[in-house]
C-alpha cells in the first residue's frame, strides 16, 4: 500500500503528465488548423493553374487549328521550336540547330504544300 507522500507525489506526476499532454495535443491541433489552411491555399491555386493552363491549350489548340496543321505537323513544329532539325537534308534530322537558326527545309517540311 502507497503512502500519503507516494500518493501525493504519484498524483503530481500524473497532473503534471497532463499538462504536457494538453500541451501537445494544442500544438498538434494548431499544427492540424495550419495544414488544413494551407491544403485549402494550394487546392484554390491548383485549380486557377488548371483553368489557366486549360486557357492556354484553348489558345495554342485554336491557333493550331487556325494555322491549318495536321497533328503530325504540329509535332513536327514543337520539336523545331525547341531547336531541332525536322528535315532529312544531309541526314539533320533529330540534331540540334546551332543557335536556334531558321531552316528553311524544316519550315518546309512543317508548313509546305503537300500534294
Amino acid at each position: 500500500m502507497l503512502d500519503k507522500r507516494e500518493l501525493y507525489d504519484n498524483f503530481d506526476q500524473l497532473g503534471k503528465k497532463a499538462d504536457e499532454l494538453r500541451l501537445t495535443i494544442g500544438d498538434t491541433q494548431d499544427s492540424i488548423r495550419y495544414l488544413i489552411e494551407k491544403n485549402a491555399e494550394l487546392e484554390i491555386e491548383n485549380q486557377h493553374l488548371r483553368e489557366r493552363l486549360r486557357e492556354l491549350e484553348d489558345k495554342t489548340t485554336s491557333k493550331n487549328n487556325a494555322t491549318g496543321l495536321s497533328k503530325s505537323r504540329q509535332n513536327l513544329e514543337k520539336l523545331y521550336e525547341e531547336g531541332f532539325h525536322v528535315c532529312n537534308v544531309d541526314n539533320m534530322y533529330g540534331s540540334r540547330r546551332i543557335n536556334d537558326e531558321p531552316c528553311v527545309f524544316c519550315q518546309d517540311v512543317i508548313y509546305g504544300e503537300r500534294s
